[in-house]
């Protein structure tokens, strides 16, 4: 199993809020990278997870545990959150489903 895919953890922080216009001033998106296994989903866990098969689905592996909080992961282009964690002995494995 190699850990050689550029995960990146992100975390969202809401902008300000303007008084004047009455919005909230543009999220900034801090990220953390991490080297992960990543695959696709198979069928079994699927099943088990969502119980039915989804699209766009992978197991992101860490070979040590990731503690700090995040909103979303991003694998190269593409944004998705997380569906299932849990700690191994050592190592951190996630289920993740792909955002829109």
């Amino acid at each position: 199993m190699r850990f050689d895919t550029p995960v990146y953890f992100q975390r969202i922080e809401q902008g300000p809020y303007n008084e004047e216009t009455g919005n909230y001033e543009q999220a900034s998106i801090t990220e953390d990278m991490r080297y992960a296994s990543v695959t696709s989903a198979g069928t079994e866990a699927l099943k088990l997870v969502y119980g039915e098969l989804r699209q766009g689905c992978k197991v992101v592996r860490l070979q040590t545990h990731y503690q700090p909080a995040f909103d979303r992961i991003r694998i190269g282009g593409k944004t998705y959150q997380v569906d299932s964690s849990r700690k191994l002995r050592t190592k951190h494995v996630f289920i993740v489903s792909e955002v829109q």
